[in-house]
């Protein structure tokens, strides 16, 4: 295989699709498949202190392929999307200084774009205004900063989450800096690549994945979620715990929920993610869609594409 690739462009194989649909075997396959080492794209598993939560790869699938952006950072960390894609040109940089093949994979699309197609050109910000915006966020809650957005930027309310506090608390802070909706700088210049870039995207029937998610979340209980939210309780605050599987279990650790409700929000919420981030992938006409037992047809794919 080496000797059929030395005269190619490098590439990089892209795999995405929603949580729970087996983004990590299919990586690790293409990873074994043609020697090279894994790049995660996954804005949560970077973080060493989330383990069981974020469904990191276990240690044995970690110690089978060299990963890049998995236990990278702690919870203590501002990981912003700028911040994602210094650290995979490096790191891809880093696996074609031997390899002709570097493999991404994960399911935060918004890391993803901004590999592939550039960053917004967004304005700098004033710092005092995302700090008053985070502290009145944090007192008054994700109602107080729905209504902000909705107020001060009705263009971004109409148009994207709002359900997301990081982005919400983004899209307040450039228009109060800016006097202008971040939608106005939402216009990626564009960048050039010296390598390839082939994406492929796994996808499942609407009620076996949602059954999957489910079964995910009962494995994760089992597993000791729980025990691991408890330890992080202190944190709650921090953004990196601002996430579907933590939120749920503060809520149930402070006596808010029930157990079962909990859970069943887990549930609830990871499919609502699963469903957004399947909207996100299906906007780009270049990804070739497979279901995940695909596996030789995925395999002869990523061949004929290098």
């Amino acid at each position: 295989m080496a000797d059929l690739m030395m005269e190619k462009k490098k590439t990089c194989i892209i795999v995405c699709g929603p949580t729970a649909v087996g983004k990590t075997g299919i990586a690790l396959e293409l990873a074994k498949a043609f020697n090279t080492k894994i790049i995660s794209a996954d804005s949560r598993q970077c973080y060493k202190e989330l383990n069981i939560g974020v469904a990191k790869p276990s240690e044995q699938e970690l110690a089978s392929v060299p990963h890049f952006f998995i236990n990278s950072h702690s919870i203590f960390d501002e990981i912003n999307v700028a911040d994602f894609v210094r650290y995979a040109d490096s790191a891809i940089a880093e696996i074609f200084s031997s390899h002709d093949v570097a493999i991404m994979v994960g399911g935060t699309g918004l890391y993803i774009d901004a590999f592939c197609n550039g960053l917004d050109n967004i304005p700098e910000v004033d710092p005092e205004i995302r700090i008053t915006i985070r502290q009145n966020f944090l007192k008054l809650g994700i109602a107080w900063l729905q209504a902000e957005v909705k107020q001060t930027d009705p263009e971004y309310a109409a148009n994207d989450d709002l359900s997301n506090p990081q982005r919400m608390m983004r899209a307040l802070e450039v228009i109060i800096s800016t006097g202008k909706s971040i939608k106005a700088f939402q216009t990626a210049p564009g960048r050039e690549h010296d390598f390839a870039i082939v994406r492929i995207a796994l996808e499942l029937p609407r009620d076996l994945l949602y059954e999957r998610i489910n079964d995910r979340v009962d494995q994760m209980i089992k597993a000791g979620l729980i025990e691991e939210v408890q330890g992080l309780l202190q944190f709650e605050k921090l953004n990196a715990l601002n996430t579907v599987g933590y939120k749920e279990l503060f809520a149930f650790l402070q006596g808010q929920l029930s157990l079962e409700t909990s859970i069943g929000l887990i549930k609830q919420n990871s499919r609502r993610y699963a469903k957004r981030q399947l909207t996100w992938f299906k906007r780009d006409h270049k990804t070739r869609w497979f279901f995940p037992d695909q596996w030789k047809e995925i395999k002869d794919y990523c061949y004929k594409t290098n």
